[in-house]
């Protein structure tokens, strides 16, 4: 078997060659098994070809090469359409008995636009007034001799010896071609050697210019590079962070990649895959391989980037379209080759499509001129016949091959978009400033040309194509619709770029609606606008699609990578206490300030609120209360012994003493108020102060108690001084000169760093606890270690003085009241150290009426049960009886 791709140049039906393809595909491996294999699978690329019929042999006898004359001519170079010879099996020599012609619905819109800007300009009086536009155009292949027999016909109206005028005049002054590398590598050499002038039509192509290598070559496209950031921008705005990259290997493939994963790695998108697809020749020969992608390599995402070459024979759709993947999102740069892939199925694997097309206005009639572009008005365009022939079931004279009934209302803009769209597209929008840019260079030129030959009796006006290199590099204009074209890379500005969503209906109609734009010049975060309402999904995705390889962590969670993976793949773990994140997918969690905290799902931080030991609280009612109930009861002994002071119990061991003692205990009691409520400067102050003085007094009254009992056994020994010091009341100054070293402690504390009001914002969670902070910690330890020494010295020296006779055992009660308050204090000392907040204030709440309770308790109980209860015990008379009765016991 042997296929053919070819052009027709001249008669279609005359020529045959092997394609290069097919002869490549004979040097691999295994060809004799795979060679039928291709060229089934080139047949079934081709939908819309029909064979070649007998009626059809008079119109491709007469070829595609179409011209119109003028003063000057712009040529151009289109991929108008394609055939493929049939010739059997294994058959080595050329055999043409069958071949398959496509037509190329977009390539023939270029060259239509050619003849619309070319007429556009001839009926304009005031651009090139003197001057008529003709233009002439060519089928082009990727073949080197089919190209430069092509430029021949254009240049020196030959194709046979250059450099050598058989033919016609030439007065061709541009060339226009597309911008493949294939194309400028082919003819762009060729070119320069007469400095002709080439305007390529398709996207910009940095690599073209690079290094000087054609200088006679000029870019209409606006620059493509901001193409990657705006797929970037809508992969941002629907979140996808996990997709699929295709792309035509190419000089621009690698740019758009290179360019797309700077762009992905800057924004934290990922690539699950990256694709290349090589030439046409690799693509047919690994189509199992492409298979496996769309089946395995796809699998893991919902969305799938192709950058498409336009000009490239590689045709990935159809490998899309063949396996039938409805569940994909599609987002490329530029239509799809409807008439490759406009199969009359509703079920369609690129419905939804998202493409990035390049932005312009619709040129002023343009659609008029495509509504009445009819075989009658070209007669000379055998391709425009065959849409006829075609389409609208015309039928061809067998006398002058003449189109007969016709519909007499046929229109290329009545055709279905898989068979001709009539919408402008990027290409032909290009052709149309293209052949501008040639005129207003042309104009330029005359205007300013002294050499040119002048117009008028019957001369031609001669213009050679180098001369109109300097003013195609200065030229610069506006166009119908406004926008500023020029031709110097310089000063070229980014494309503007249309969002168009490829709709699908029943009998393979599509549609592409514009549903948003992406512009790069616009403001940071106004570059991208988008209807998402209008956009329709592809098959069987009916609300926005996710493409994430990890679900995106919820507020009050952290990202942690996964070992071995991409950034996009993570782990979602709950942020640390009193950490919160307030977003999706954050990498860290940020901890609230101090007068802040947590909330439980850990996403928002609250503000704490304050609160201190108030009064309202359980706690604080239940310790105020207890702190007035033993001032009371306090108060009530005091006045039980004011009214039986003259008793033996009340006067036993210095009533005064027992006086002082029991007032001392009130204000140990009152001052425990003073750690209750919200704390200020005062409180602060002299909650320590009164608490530290009243407790002196109290320890050394029970000192000068304990001193008095020991005084008082040893005073009944003969001789001894001691009675001398219990009439002077010695014991009664111990109050005072303790009470004056604590005062000193103190004044000295408030002097040098005396306390202040505080916050504690660690202690409760939630809360803001005001507090007093000690402000010298060894000043308040010395007044603990003062009081301490005190309380140490009567504990022991009661202790001592436990068995000392005594009428109403003032020595035990002593010894146990001071067993008390020293095991509470000692007590209190730990767990105030490891106590927060309110809690730490109860303690010390707790530790003051605990201690203060132990006293009154175990000194003052004992006798007002005697007073009250036993008051035979407590008169003079009972007094003596047990004095008898310990005489008596002590003399037996």
């Amino acid at each position: 078997m042997k296929s053919e791709f070819t052009n027709g140049q001249g008669s279609l039906g005359s020529e045959t060659c092997e394609d290069p393809v097919l002869r490549t595909l004979k040097m691999l491996p295994g060809s004799s098994e795979m060679f039928p294999l291709v060229t089934a699978v080139l047949l079934l690329q081709l939908p819309l070809s029909v064979s070649k019929s007998d009626s059809e042999d008079c119109l491709l006898r007469r070829g595609t090469r179409v011209h119109r004359s003028g003063d000057v001519i712009i040529g151009g170079f289109f991929d108008l359409y394609t055939y493929v010879y049939w010739t059997g099996t294994l058959i080595i020599e050329p055999s043409k008995d069958f071949f398959l012609l496509e037509l190329t619905p977009n390539g023939y819109q270029n060259a239509l636009a050619l003849i619309f800007a070319t007429e556009e300009i001839n009926r304009n009086i005031h651009l090139l007034p003197n001057l008529s536009l003709g233009y002439e155009f060519h089928n082009f292949l990727y073949s080197h001799w089919r190209v430069l027999e092509s430029f021949l016909l254009l240049h020196a109206g030959q194709d046979e010896i250059p450099n050598y005028t058989c033919g016609r005049e030439s007065t061709s002054v541009a060339v226009l071609t597309g911008t493949a590398w294939a194309t400028a590598a082919q003819i762009g050499t060729f070119m320069e050697l007469y400095k002709f002038p080439q305007l390529t039509f398709g996207s910009f192509d940095p690599v073209l210019r690079e290094n000087g290598q054609f200088p006679s070559l000029y870019q209409v496209a606006p620059k493509d590079t901001s193409l990657a950031r705006g797929m970037v921008s809508l992969m941002l705005r629907f979140s996808w962070t996990w997709v699929g990259l295709v792309i035509v290997e190419g000089q621009k493939g690698s740019q758009f990649l290179s360019d797309m994963r700077a762009e992905m790695d800057r924004n934290g998108i990922c690539a699950a895959f990256v694709k290349l697809i090589l030439n046409i020749l690799v693509s047919y020969a690994s189509a199992t391989n492409l298979r496996d992608f769309l089946t395995q390599d796809a699998s893991s995402v919902n969305v799938i980037i192709i950058y498409y070459d336009t000009e490239s024979l590689n045709d990935i759709n159809y490998y899309v379209g063949l396996q039938l993947v409805t569940w994909r999102v599609w987002v490329t740069n530029s239509p799809w080759h409807f008439d490759m892939t406009g199969r009359n199925f509703i079920l369609d694997s690129f419905h939804g499509t998202l493409i990035f097309s390049n932005h312009h206005e619709e040129i002023p009639g343009f659609n008029n001129f495509i509504r009445t572009a009819t075989p009658s008005r070209y007669p000379e365009d055998t391709v425009l016949a065959l849409y006829w022939l075609r389409n609208f079931r015309c039928s061809l004279s067998d006398s002058d091959c003449a189109l007969e009934d016709c519909p007499p209302n046929a229109s290329l803009a009545l055709l279905p978009a898989n068979r001709f769209d009539p919408a402008m597209s990027e290409g032909s929008y290009n052709v149309y400033n293209a052949v501008y840019a040639v005129a207003y260079a042309l104009h330029e030129m005359l205007l300013q040309s002294a050499q040119m030959q002048p117009v008028g009796n019957g001369e031609q006006v001669v213009v050679s194509p180098w001369q109109l290199h300097p003013f195609l590099k200065t030229v610069q204009f506006t166009n119908s619709v406004g926008d500023q074209l020029n031709l110097d890379e310089r000063n070229k500005l980014e494309a503007h770029y249309a969002i168009l969503n490829l709709w699908n209906f029943p009998d393979g109609l599509r549609l592409r609606t514009k549903v948003g734009e992406f512009s790069p010049l616009a403001p940071h975060g106004e570059q991208l606008w988008l209807s998402e309402d209008m956009i329709e999904w592809a098959t069987d995705i009916t609300k926005t699609p996710d493409s994430v390889c990890s679900v995106g962590c919820n507020p009050g969670f952290r990202k942690t990578p996964q070992e071995g993976k991409p950034v996009c793949c993570f782990d979602c773990i709950p942020c640390s206490e009193n950490e919160v994140t307030n977003a999706t997918d954050m990498e860290q969690c940020f901890k609230c300030p101090d007068h802040q905290y947590a909330n439980i799902h850990r996403d928002l931080c609250l503000q704490k609120s304050l609160t201190f030991l108030a009064y309202e609280d359980p706690l604080g009612k239940v310790l105020a209360g207890t702190a007035l109930s033993l001032t009371s009861l306090t108060i009530l002994i005091l006045g039980l012994f004011v009214k039986h002071r003259n008793t033996p119990i009340a006067k036993a061991n210095n009533k005064g003493l027992s006086y002082t003692l029991l007032v001392s205990l009130a204000f140990c009691f009152l001052c425990s108020l003073l750690f209750i409520g919200r704390p200020n400067t005062a409180t602060c102050v002299l909650r320590q102060t009164t608490f530290g003085v009243a407790f002196t007094v109290a320890i050394s009254t029970v000192l000068s108690k304990t001193i008095t009992v020991v005084i008082a056994f040893k005073i009944t020994t003969p001789g001894r001084r001691l009675r001398q010091c219990l009439v002077s009341r010695l014991p009664n100054y111990i109050i005072p000169v303790c009470s004056l070293i604590q005062l000193t402690l103190c004044g000295i504390w408030m002097g040098t760093s005396p306390p202040f009001i505080d916050t504690d914002a660690h202690s409760e969670h939630g809360h803001i606890i005001i507090l007093c902070n000690k402000g010298s910690l060894t000043a308040f330890y010395c007044v603990l270690g003062y009081l301490g020494s005190l309380a140490l010295g009567s504990f022991t020296l009661a202790f001592l003085a436990r068995n000392l006779p005594d009428t109403f055992n003032e020595a035990k009660y002593l010894t146990f009241s001071m067993l008390v308050f020293c095991s509470v204090w000692v007590t209190f000392l730990p767990v105030y150290h490891s106590t927060r907040g309110k809690a730490m204030v109860a303690m010390e709440v707790f530790s003051i009426l605990a201690s203060s309770a132990g006293l009154l308790g175990c000194i003052f109980v004992p006798k007002c049960y005697i007073i009250l209860l036993k008051p035979d015990k407590n008169s003079l008379h009972g007094f003596r009886d047990k004095i008898r009765s310990r005489k008596k016991k002590f003399l037996n």
